[in-house]
């Protein structure tokens, strides 16, 4: 990233999208978040006109499907017993960052063009390279019809984001759900005030060195229960705070003067996107206060569109939440596998759309209509 201009970099990111950012990218790699170390290696590419910037492909070499959350492990285990490589791949992601939006930076007056150019340029790197295939992963829908070929694998999924209908408080939001959802909420707020817990919000101009040790640590926590490996370090936390301290949002909660928990969440234009959530020991309701109600707050004062909390979990219906489909786009190189996976995907697509049917047959809301926020299934061919 160090190599690409930032401020024309940052020209070509709609919204403020804050993962796209080019401080965001650069410390994932100045602070080693991403390397030899994790399989993650940069093979950006970049597009110029007379030497300006004018589009560009977050791309990445991969030796793993680590921190992707499009989940090939099969696909990769069929090659490896048929005595075919599908390590390295090429992906168009952001690292450990399950949160869909644009994956292609391209002046609006030639978007077309220059994103044809760009994807052409990634299909060169893959053939000319030892990779498998080409991946895009959690595409924004206009994005998606930009970037679909004949040849493009097309795969989905769900989330669940909560959509702000104009509420001009916490309380109208709960108003629309039914009383069961609205009087669990009340309770688990009630038991997070009831505890003694002081919580505030910082961003990257109030919080201080010391929050975001004290986050670090509860974050790496969390994976150490888990038994897994935290990809983010308080460094990066520090440094992307500092680089971009308006798009930023701590939410600390503190017992006795001390940090006991707290959610970082990331902000653009129109949407709120929860990240990362660690603690120390177990408060009754307190990761859906930090994690989802605060959350909906921010949105509810600031005007934003929706909230993104990330992946997974169904728990999040009860709260508001409604299902969001996730797209992506696969682009294999000698693939003895076409009909296999053909017939993967369909039956993929399938069971999400199965899957959303019945989600949406338990909304919180007092109808399950379009002002509930729930999106329709649309799946692609």
């Amino acid at each position: 990233m160090e190599a690409l201009d930032e401020r024309q970099w940052n020209a070509l990111v709609r919204g403020g999208y804050p993962f796209l950012q080019h401080q965001f990218l650069s410390a994932l790699e100045r602070c080693q978040c991403v390397g030899a170390a994790c399989g993650w290696l940069p093979r950006h590419l970049g597009c110029f006109d007379n030497g300006a910037l004018v589009g560009a492909m977050p791309l990445y070499e991969k030796h793993n499907s680590w921190g992707e959350f499009v989940f090939d492990h099969a696909w990769a285990a069929a090659f490896h017993r048929a005595g075919l490589n599908y390590y390295p791949k090429l992906v168009n992601a952001i690292p450990f960052t399950p949160a869909g939006g644009q994956r292609i930076l391209a002046r609006p007056a030639a978007r077309r063009e220059i994103t044809a150019q760009l994807l052409h340029g990634a299909h060169e790197l893959m053939r000319q390279g030892p990779f498998s295939g080409l991946h895009s992963l959690f595409i924004e829908a206009d994005e998606f019809e930009l970037l679909r070929t004949r040849a493009a694998v097309s795969r989905v999924d769900c989330q669940f984001h909560w959509h702000n209908r104009g509420y001009r408080d916490f309380a109208e939001f709960l108003s629309t759900l039914k009383a069961k959802k609205r009087n669990n909420i009340r309770r688990e707020r009630a038991a997070v005030q009831q505890s003694g817990v002081l919580i505030e919000r910082l961003d990257g101009h109030t919080a201080k060195a010391q929050d975001w040790h004290a986050f670090a640590a509860m974050y790496r926590r969390l994976y150490d229960r888990k038994h897994g490996a935290p990809a983010f370090t308080a460094q990066f936390f520090m440094t992307v705070a500092a680089a971009m301290p308006t798009q930023i949002q701590l939410v600390m909660a503190r017992r006795h003067g001390s940090p006991c928990a707290a959610a970082l969440m990331y902000l653009d234009e129109h949407t709120l996107y929860g990240r990362h959530w660690g603690c120390h020991g177990y408060l009754d309701s307190l990761h859906f206060e930090l994690c989802y109600y605060q959350g909906i707050e921010i949105c509810i004062e600031r005007g934003l569109q929706r909230f993104d909390p990330g992946a997974q979990g169904e728990h999040k219906i009860a709260r508001g939440f409604t299902p969001t489909q996730t797209r992506s786009l696969h682009w294999l190189q000698d693939n003895p596998f076409t009909n296999a996976i053909q017939q993967f995907v369909g039956n993929e697509k399938s069971h999400v759309k199965q899957y959303i049917h019945a989600v949406q047959q338990h909304s919180p809301y007092h109808q399950s209509d379009a002002s509930s926020g729930e999106t329709p299934y649309n799946p692609p061919p």
